[in-house]
This record gives C-alpha cells, structure tokens and sequence, in this order.
C-alpha cells in the first residue's frame, strides 16, 4: 500500500506516531530495545530496523497496528489514541484500554459491542480514562529501576497525544 491509499484518518494519527518516535535508536536499557520509527527489532526480527524508511514504517503501523485495532472503524480521536497506545504497550493492551473505559467485559478483542460503544458514546466522556489508565500503566512500568527514567518522556507523550487532539479538532 502507498502513501496516497491511506484514509485521512489514519494519516492524522500516523503523523502524531511517527512525530513522538523519531528515527533510529539503540538503548541497552530500553525494553523496547533496537527500534527505528517505533518499530522494534525484538518485535520483527527479520527486518533491517536501522535502514527502515518512513514509508515501511507506515505499512507496519497500518497493516499490524491500525487495521489490527479496528481504528479504522473508530471514532478518529479515538483511533489516534488506540493506534498510539498500540505502538507503545501493543494492540491487546491499548483495546483492553478501550473496553475498561467503556466499562465493557475485557477481552482485548475489537468486536462490535466495543465499536458500537465507541460511537455511541462521545469521545469526550472516556477518552480521559483511557489517557488515565495508559499514564497508570507508565508508572507500574516505571518501578523498575531500568526503566524509570523513561517515565517522564512517555507522560509528556499522553499529554501531547491528549493536545494534539485537540489542536487537530478530533475533541
């Protein structure tokens, strides 16, 4: 898939992803290990994460994050949220998020009882307990020591993610 056959809705939320990850990065104290664009080698083994392109970056993010959440059947704030969140903690987690503040049965499953919530419900009314349970989720990953000094940076990023919402007029 090229770059002109995504929907604007996934444009929007891939421009807030790419923006927070950055390009290539190597840490020995980062879980998330070798990763360029926010994808990670631990994740896809095979491909040569340190010369990713941008534009195989966006068909991963769209083939096994966006399409895998359903985002593209999402309200698009809330397609922004879960695709972010999907990037960082993975697909289950940032669904399991959506269910929880839809205070629907958790399964980690995007099945059409989540959806119909998901519509039917402004975005304004759970989105915040979403980002509340994703910064909850931050601080429990936090308390280990090779890990808390990333804290504040992921944090700044559900901010971000919370203001750019709003700046791009999804809320």
């Amino acid at each position: 898939m090229n770059a002109s056959t995504y929907s604007s809705a996934f444009e929007t939320a891939i421009a807030f992803v790419l923006s927070e990850e950055g390009g290539y990065v190597n840490d020995p104290n980062d879980n998330g290990g070798e990763t360029n664009y926010g994808i990670s080698k631990r994740a896809y083994p095979d491909l040569d994460i340190k010369n990713l392109t941008v534009g195989q970056a966006e068909a991963i993010y769209y083939q096994d994050y966006w399409l895998k959440c359903c985002c593209n059947e999402l309200p698009v704030a809330v397609a922004c949220v879960v695709l972010d969140t999907a990037v960082n903690m993975g697909p289950r987690t940032a669904i399991r998020f959506l269910q929880q503040s839809l205070r629907l049965k958790v399964d980690g499953l995007m099945g059409p009882q989540t959806l119909r919530h998901a519509h039917h419900n402004p975005p304004l009314s759970y989105l915040s307990d979403y980002l509340s349970r994703r910064a909850r989720r931050y601080f429990d990953i936090a308390q280990t020591d090779s890990q808390r000094r990333f804290y504040r940076g992921w944090l700044k990023r559900t901010y971000e993610l919370q203001q750019y919402l709003y700046e791009e007029r999804l809320l």
